[in-house]
């Protein structure tokens, strides 16, 4: 690790903080994201965990009552974004969003204590009954399928806004009732970096679909004219829930332990569902139409991060491993650059996400493929280096696309550098 790289990782951070919670970069998202905050809180753990708790606390002030965690906590009403909380109007207070994200935080919090200090088992007991609630929403209401798999019903919600997964089926959705609106993004970003408008109307339309329900996410699941099992949700919550399963395990929550290792056995088996030999990785399923998307995407890798897949399909992914890191300088492209899709700077059709690459190589790692995990995890560190701490970067060039000083690019610096450090020192 460079010394100038990381005060500027750490410069970035601190700047983006806002009181106890961090923004992703300023203007462009001036708001509490969720699974941004519990990338972020990786790095400030490498220099202050006491902030690395707090932003995981600040985050689950925004927790609904149902366990529900929305993917935006409003602090305040910035005239810089939309749509604010006047747009989503949840009525719940601090105001949120009526959308979740990948629920990534339990994988995270499970690092915090395992650090150790003499607060974080006090503060694991206080965050744990939250972390459970959260997990057993996304059980009661996105697993309609009884598959132990996770579904979607706002392209927003996967973090992966416009991945090519989500054309067909975000096709179907209405949007001639969608009320006129200003997209402030353009006014801080390159519209060749953003979704496009077509896209955008679908965003809203969906919104005003679940307020019009007054944000029951139990008719929403149901009645949502998008409705896909999301790959990256799925291995995301899996994995979660085997790092929950393990904090239950440290707290002697021996019923919960029971609780979470069928979840997880359940998924362990539906996952299956979503291989697509053809396409050599496991993929998103429209649940409406029953049909895969066939795209291979950076979500696709990270089975390994969820540990699953047979030996003959974990053979399969490396081979669309190693054919996709032939065709580009950097790895791992957000879409597969064979696909007609595939735009290499604008948001998630192309370009790389440091967060998304460090749960790749951590789930490759983890699963003995040391020389594949090396690839993305250095892949991540020259990008870094060479263009700074942009949102996202291009697979090809390695130019930065989206907003700069970007928290979780930092932070994913932070702890990259900082578990590089220790391998040298061990």
């Amino acid at each position: 690790m460079t010394t100038t790289t990381g005060e500027r990782a750490r410069d970035i951070l601190r700047a983006n903080d806002r009181g106890g919670y961090t923004v992703p970069t300023a203007g462009l998202y001036p708001y509490q994201w969720n699974w941004d905050s519990a990338f972020v809180a990786l790095g400030f753990m490498t220099f202050d965990i006491d902030r690395a708790w707090t932003e995981i606390e600040t985050l689950f002030e925004g927790q609904w009552s149902d366990g529900f965690l929305p993917h935006i906590v409003f602090r305040v009403d910035e005239p810089t974004y939309f749509p604010g909380p006047g747009v989503w109007r949840t009525g719940q207070t601090p105001e949120t969003s009526g959308i979740t994200q990948p629920p990534v935080v339990a994988s995270v919090v499970r690092r915090l204590f395992e650090a150790g200090g003499e607060t974080a088992r006090s503060r694991l007991e206080a965050l744990y009954p939250r972390l459970l609630a959260l997990h057993q929403w996304f059980h009661r209401h996105r697993d309609p399928l009884g598959k132990g798999l996770v579904m979607t019903v706002h392209p927003w919600e996967t973090g992966r806004d416009n991945s090519p997964e989500w054309d067909l089926p975000a096709g179907r959705v209405d949007t001639s009732g969608v009320e006129p609106y200003e997209r402030k993004d353009l006014s801080h970003i390159d519209g060749g970096m953003r979704p496009r408008k077509p896209d955008y109307d679908r965003y809203v339309a969906l919104l005003q679909f679940g307020r019009d329900r007054d944000w029951d996410h139990h008719r929403i699941a149901e009645e949502s004219p998008f409705r896909v099992v999301d790959v990256g949700l799925t291995m995301i919550l899996l994995r979660a829930d085997r790092d929950l399963r393990e904090l239950a395990r440290a707290l002697g929550k021996t019923a919960d332990v029971e609780l979470l290792s069928v979840r997880i056995e359940l998924a362990e088996a539906g996952v299956d569902w979503l291989w697509n030999p053809a396409a050599g990785a496991h993929c998103s399923r429209d649940v409406i139409t029953g049909e895969s998307s066939g795209l291979v995407t950076n979500a696709s890798f990270l089975s390994a991060w969820a540990g699953v897949g047979s030996p003959e399909q974990r053979q399969v992914i490396q081979a669309t491993f190693d054919r996709i890191a032939a065709e580009v300088r950097f790895m791992v492209p957000s879409t597969d650059p064979q696909s007609e899709c595939f735009d290499r700077m604008r948001y998630w059709r192309g370009p790389i996400w440091s967060v998304v690459n460090f749960m790749i190589s951590e789930g490759l790692n983890e699963i003995g493929d040391v020389m594949r995990s090396n690839r993305v995890r250095y892949d991540t560190l020259a990008l870094i280096e060479q263009s700074g701490f942009y949102e996202a970067f291009c697979p090809v060039t390695g130019d930065g696309t989206g907003g700069p000083d970007f928290s979780w690019t930092a932070a994913i610096w932070l702890a990259e550098a900082h578990s590089d450090l220790k391998a040298v020192v061990a």
